[in-house]
């Protein structure tokens, strides 16, 4: 009785703030597209000069001698990301306590999936750079899955798709996320600044004195957060995972029974979907396809990029999990089909935002980011084509309402 009385409110939280979610990381997707193929309109246009110039504007801040300038393009990848990264954070710990990876029987199989579609893509796209050192720094670009991009697929199929496919996708996404901003923390980190480095853990030391006080006001996670940021700036260790850190110290209930994690997530899920993720695609999907030709699309660098995408992603989903369900390890969602894994695993071959965040990470020269994006938006969109018309073979056909008999 005590477990039922308990269970109920948790659900009504739970199930709302899962159907909110999606809704939102849905529109947010396809509001992303938009903002991608007008980046690419406008970047192969007469304006094309206008927006890399843009891009380019350097913008100054700061107090005193404690000045950061940057040009616009890398305040938007090192610090509106860091926003992202913050929702990223909540959204891990949240499934990983009260979600779809609380326990091993949820999140074995995403588990293994995300193992095997991190795994296969990195080896592949290794063995098509093998000949091509210089390029072998981007191994961990095919290994991400665009969670916004994949959901925004989804939404064109409308109610014919089970809510079982849709939280399995979003369970491998989020440990995708997770062994992501572990990539770059461990592989992306330049030299570090150990006076920026002690800065840096004294601030996340009083954030999780506010955690574990159970503090449910934003405001000190909030003003800690940036001060966070800035010191994490300074280190040389990647300005976003300031984000992912502040969020692990946001606790899940908060005195007087709030819950400000959920609070917080809710009230940045908008912005992060209409305005940090499109603004980021904007300035990072631009580029000239003046010149491009198969040579281009299979030279090392983009074909590695887009096989590791396309082909990776299925292998490694498809037979981790399968070897995971054989093995005993796992057991397959009710109303789902391998089948629909198999579309599943193409839509997360997607890996527009965190492919091409990767990429302005492994590679300094234009060229090579050029064609990372060549790559990522060629193997994306191959995926997101075949995952969309896979999936809508797979599933059943919707139900059309009988028309009801005149009173």
């Amino acid at each position: 009785m005590i477990a039922r009385a308990i269970a109920k409110p948790v659900k009504e939280v739970i199930a709302p703030a899962m159907r909110d979610f999606l809704q939102q990381e849905s529109a947010g997707g396809i509001t992303l597209i938009v903002a991608a193929a007008l980046a690419l309109v406008i970047a192969n246009s007469p304006f094309a000069a206008s927006y890399f110039g843009l891009l380019d504007v350097p913008v100054v801040a700061g107090i005193g001698s404690g000045v950061i300038d940057k040009p616009l393009l890398l305040w938007i990848n090192d610090g509106l990301m860091a926003v992202f990264f913050f929702l990223v954070g909540l959204e891990v710990k949240r499934e990983a306590l009260v979600g779809q990876l609380n326990s091993w029987n949820k999140a074995s199989l995403p588990l293994m999936a995300a193992i095997g579609g991190m795994a296969l893509p990195a080896a592949i796209y290794i063995g098509i750079n093998m000949g091509t050192p210089e390029n072998l720094g981007g191994w961990a670009i095919p290994a991400a899955t665009d969670i916004a991009f994949a959901l925004g697929i989804l939404t064109l199929l409308g109610p014919r798709v089970p809510v079982a496919l849709k939280a399995l996708l979003l369970a491998i996404a989020v440990i995708d996320d997770i062994g992501a901003i572990t990539i770059i923390a461990l592989f992306y980190t330049a030299e570090t600044n150990v006076n920026m480095l002690i800065g840096a853990a004294v601030t996340l030391a009083v954030l999780a004195m506010f955690g574990r006080g159970r503090v449910a006001s934003s405001v000190p996670y909030v003003l800690l957060g940036v001060v966070l940021w800035v010191f994490v700036l300074k280190s040389g260790v990647h300005a976003t995972l300031a984000g992912v850190a502040a969020a692990m110290c946001v606790p899940i209930t908060g005195r007087g029974g709030e819950a400000p994690l959920e609070r917080m997530e809710h009230a940045l899920h908008p912005y992060v979907a209409f305005l940090v993720i499109p603004i980021f695609g904007f300035a990072n999907a631009g580029v000239s396809l003046s010149g491009v030709g198969l040579d281009t699309l299979f030279s090392p660098l983009p074909l590695g990029i887009a096989a590791g995408l396309v082909i990776g992603k299925q292998l490694g989903i498809v037979g981790f999990a399968w070897a995971a369900v054989k093995a005993g390890f796992a057991t397959l969602p009710a109303g789902v089909s391998w089948r629909q894994i198999h579309a599943l695993s193409l839509l997360a071959a997607i890996g527009f935002t965190m492919s091409l965040f990767i990429g302005n990470l492994a590679f300094a020269d234009p060229v090579q980011v050029d064609a990372v994006k060549i790559g990522v938006l060629s193997g994306s969109l191959v995926a997101a084509v075949a995952g969309y018309l896979m999936l809508r073979a797979t599933l059943p056909e919707p139900v059309e309402a009988e028309p009801q008999a005149a009173s």
